[in-house]
């Protein structure tokens, strides 16, 4: 919302010296945020003057009217000007720019030679100066006022105003009208406030100004009219008003509609203005039919919904109620007849008969927010006597008025209530002073009974009064007291589980990425959540997996120029719960139960923790300290023992297997499994799933489920020997089907107490030295006693009472045996 600094004052009795800078920081006190403050005088640098035009000299020869002027500015010799506007006449006084002086929109005036006279400076319009949307020719200054030549011409022509450009929030509908800003002002400044709303205006005739039928009282609660016949369609609107449209960003449309729109600005109510000669036989306010059509005044043709409420005559929907009337009954040029209609109307309707029709209209903002139901008739008298004066014509008296308002309920509050929330001392006179400021009706007591004014719809709890007791106290007067943390444990397991994560993985070389959990279609893979409200409807599935997203980000960083990425990601997928059903309804007025909030959680998904990892390119690149070295499937494997390592499970709880799981290439996919429970897939991506996403050749991936990892518990502490290791290297030949795990098993087992470590080291497949269908896996044996030096034959004998289990169980052979 936009309004000037001399609209207000008109209401609000602000001191002299009260100027832009105090009036926005008592709006912020006031929690009204002001986007802007704009000194219109400031718009138009350099000199504006006001001039009296001494000669005017028509020119010839050319396809439009040129006059060449001698214009007298207050100095030595006349100024020299040529004009295009033929609107003034010598002894005129007329607003004029100086060269070096420069117009709203950067336009910089000089001394330049044209259609064959010089001409310094320029003789303004009221568009040219930023006032006023009129182009019909510059401005011609009253001849009685007391300007002379050489004044500075901005107080004469509406240029000496301060505009306040102001973010109404959506609980303060009564702040988005001149009545209401002014309202505020004289709360910040302690001043008189002349309230236009509560001016005298005539009720209800027993004729009606036009007959109206309601048949919806709760979507349309009041409704009156009002006539004006034999205006002058000619009529101008008066160039105060056409000023203050301009500045409040609204179009002059004619004297009758611009009427309605200066008054919903300055009383916050929308009116509308109908042609009584195209109006048909009664008129019906009503709930639209569906399937109906109505043009609005903005020339679309709208199919209405059952919901929005409508204005009838005997030819059907004439308005779009509260947000847009409609082409049939609009006033035109050639009106004479009008006829003024200020009604109340339900915020909820408006607001969704808004949204469903994308008509946002500055009345849809205003009723959304809420209007006063107590200002029809006096916006109606007053844009009857505007009418009337502006644009002749007469009223018969007669008033239209269907009232079914319900009065403003009462709120019951302890009047020490403001003082308990805010942790200041209110006295209970300031309290019941602070609702009286505002219009309630306060009783006093202990408990105070406060009626809220009929413009203040937000007042509903005792909440919202004690706000209006702070707010208006002032803000600053709340002490801000940081509260006392309560003493804790810190993290919990869980969070320093995955923070080790987090950390392994970094310091392993990857970055961490945070994707959105919003997905295609084409991600998921069985069943899904979809959202009903997405952001994206490309996207209207929560992710069941971290890899969609984080190969979309990887895809990203490659087409930019990444060509070596190592991403990671912890977050949680969306699962859903099949046959969950809907949750509960449950009320806002008290608290849930244990039973329902329980039936609620039922219907969640199930939100597991997971952590990802993908990578491109070269993991060790090349340089002159020798080649590089590529990404692969083995690297996605180890990030995933790095993860599991990091949640604190010991090496030999984890078991590494092959296995085949879509996207992963099926002969260079593992399976990662904690205490036989598989818990995530690692490894080369298949080449068609590369393909489709375009990315390149041996990009590999891991994926956990950190919550099905089991709980660490406490590692018992390492048995350290100060005796010397002993190494002994075996290679087993096995079947090409075996697991290089459940080998590595059988040794473990059959080496004893003493062996302290294995590790596979070289994986070698030959059909013509090993045979078809036959590997050798070599390992590294590490034996170590906590008492002594092993001898060799200790050594030897553990070594082969290993190989001997290895046998036993999977059929291995030693190599060269």
């Amino acid at each position: 919302m936009r309004v000037g600094l001399s609209w207000l004052r008109e209401y609000v009795d602000l001191p002299a010296g009260v100027g832009g800078v105090e009036v926005e920081q008592a709006l912020v006190d006031l929690g009204i945020e002001v986007d802007a403050v704009i000194d219109q005088g400031a718009t138009v640098r350099g000199d504006l003057v006001v001039g009296r035009v001494l000669e005017v000299e028509e020119l010839t020869g050319f396809k439009k009217p040129i006059r060449f002027c001698r214009v007298e500015i207050g100095r030595d010799a006349p100024q020299e000007i040529v004009c295009g506007a033929s609107n003034f006449a010598a002894g005129d006084l007329v607003p004029v720019i100086l060269p070096g002086g420069v117009l709203p929109g950067g336009f910089e005036i000089g001394a330049r030679k044209t259609y064959g006279r010089m001409s310094a400076g320029m003789i303004v319009s009221a568009r040219e100066l930023g006032i006023s949307d009129e182009h019909a020719g510059i401005i011609v200054l009253p001849s009685d006022i007391s300007a002379k030549p050489g004044d500075d011409a901005r107080p004469y022509v509406g240029l000496d105003d301060v505009i306040f450009e102001l973010e109404i929030t959506p609980d303060r509908g009564y702040a988005m009208s001149v009545r209401g800003i002014a309202r505020e002002l004289s709360h910040a400044f302690g001043v008189s406030f002349t309230d236009p709303g509560l001016a005298p205006a005539p009720g209800a005739t027993a004729e009606p100004a036009y007959p109206v039928i309601v048949e919806d009282t709760v979507g349309c609660d009041r409704f009156a009219a009002r006539a004006v016949r034999g205006i002058d369609p000619q009529a101008p609107s008066p160039e105060f008003m056409r000023r203050r449209l301009t500045v409040a960003g609204i179009r002059t449309l004619g004297l009758a509609v611009d009427i309605t729109n200066y008054l919903m600005v300055e009383l916050g109510q929308p009116m509308h203005a109908f042609d009584l000669a195209r109006l048909r036989g009664s008129m019906v306010v009503r709930r639209a039919k569906a399937g109906e059509k109505l043009t609005t005044l903005d020339g679309v043709a709208r199919v209405l919904d059952a919901e929005d409420m409508v204005i009838c005559d005997d030819t059907g929907p004439i308005s779009l109620a509260a947000v847009m009337g409609g082409e049939t009954s609009e006033v035109a040029p050639d009106t004479v007849d009008v006829l003024f209609e200020a009604a109340h109307w339900d915020p909820v309707m408006v607001s969704r008969t808004a949204r469903r029709h994308k008509l946002f209209s500055e009345a849809a903002k205003r009723w959304e927010r809420g209007v006063d139901p107590a200002v029809p008739l006096v916006a109606l008298d007053r844009a009857v006597a505007l009418l009337v004066e502006y644009g002749g014509g007469a009223t018969d008296g007669t008033v239209l008025d269907i009232d079914h308002v319900v009065p403003p309920k009462p709120v019951s509050m302890p009047v020490d209530l403001p003082a308990r929330r805010a942790g200041v001392a209110y006295p209970d006179s300031t309290v019941v002073s602070s609702l009286a400021a505002v219009g309630c009706r306060v009783s006093t007591g202990d408990v105070l009974t406060v009626t809220p004014p009929t413009w203040r719809p937000d007042l509903t709890e005792p909440a919202d009064l004690v706000e209006e007791v702070i707010r208006l106290d002032g803000y600053g007067n709340v002490p801000s007291v940081l509260p006392v943390a309560p003493p804790g444990n810190g993290l919990t397991p869980t969070q320093r589980r995955r923070r080790s994560i987090a950390r392994a993985l970094a310091e392993s070389g990857y970055v961490e990425v945070l994707s959105y959990p919003f997905v295609g279609p084409a991600d998921v893979d069985g069943p899904a959540v979809r959202l009903a409200n997405p952001l994206s409807d490309e996207e209207p599935f929560l992710r069941t997996s971290l890899l969609p997203p984080l190969l979309a980000t990887l895809r990203r960083n490659l087409g930019r120029g990444h060509r070596d990425a190592a991403l990671y990601e912890l977050g949680s997928v969306f699962l859903p719960r099949p046959g969950a059903g809907s949750p509960p309804e449950m009320g806002v007025e008290r608290r849930p139960s244990d039973e329902q909030l329980a039936a609620a959680d039922a219907t969640v998904p199930h939100q597991p923790w997971h952590a990802a990892v993908v990578l491109a390119g070269e993991v060790e690149p090349a340089g002159w300290w020798g080649a590089g070295r590529p990404a692969g499937w083995a690297d996605a494997v180890e990030a995933a023992r790095v993860t599991v390592a990091a949640a604190g499970i010991a090496a030999d709880r984890v078991r590494v297997r092959a296995a085949e799981r879509a996207p992963w290439h099926p002969g260079r996919c593992a399976e990662i499994a904690v205490d036989g429970v598989v818990v995530g897939h690692a490894g080369e991506l298949h080449p068609a799933a590369l393909a489709a996403l375009e990315l390149p050749r041996r990009t590999s991936a891991m994926e956990l489920d950190l919550d099905a990892l089991p709980e660490a518990g406490v590692a018992p502490a390492p048995r350290i020997s100060g005796f010397p290791p002993a190494l002994i290297d075996v290679a087993l030949v096995v079947d090409a089907g075996v697991a290089a795990a459940d080998v590595q098993d059988a040794l473990v087992a059959g080496a004893g107490e003493l062996l302290e470590s294995v590790r596979l080291f070289d994986v070698y497949e030959s059909a013509q030295q090993l045979g078809a269908g036959r590997k050798s896996l070599a390992y590294k044996l590490t034996f170590r006693a906590p008492d002594r030096t092993l001898t060799v034959e200790e050594a030897v004998t553990a070594r082969d009472a290993a190989v001997a289990e290895a046998a036993a169980r999977v059929g291995a052979v030693l190599r060269g045996a």
